[in-house]
């Protein structure tokens, strides 16, 4: 009984980010496509909210690499970096980025110039990506 409470939490737990990636994609979607007319088409905001939403599932709330310290033979250690870890921290903080100042627009109804747009969109599209290649590596190495 107690498993199936636990893994019933994980899926909820999991779905609440996947529905927070979905939010964020269609908050930079609004954004980038009120100000870019070529993305301003429902495909576009569907395709936003699926990479948001897999991005948020996948890439948070990885397994972490276990921490083996490696003797070097000169009295210190080193251990390897963990790429899968790095890259969803990268990626997750890229992508709320993003979707933070997205919000900000949409809401205080500013115009910024379209080059701040494009920097945008690239940077949740490059946040996302990494957080679905962090969260494919993680369960890869599991």
């Amino acid at each position: 009984m107690r498993m199936r409470v636990r893994k019933f939490a994980h899926v909820l737990e999991r779905t609440g980010l996947a529905m927070a990636g979905a939010a964020s994609g269609l908050f930079v979607a609004a954004h980038t496509g009120s100000a870019i007319s070529a993305l301003t088409t429902q495909g576009f905001l569907l395709i936003m909210m699926i990479g948001g939403a897999v991005g948020f599932y996948l890439g948070i709330d990885t397994p972490q690499l276990e921490f083996h310290p490696v003797d070097d033979g000169h009295g210190g250690s080193r251990a390897r970096i963990d790429a899968a870890e790095l890259l969803t921290a990268i990626g997750t903080f890229c992508a709320a980025l993003t979707a933070f100042v997205s919000v900000g627009v949409i809401v205080l109804r500013e115009e910024p110039h379209i080059a701040w747009t494009w920097l945008i969109l690239i940077g949740w599209v490059l946040g996302v990506s990494m957080q679905i290649v962090a969260g494919a590596i993680a369960r890869m190495r599991t």
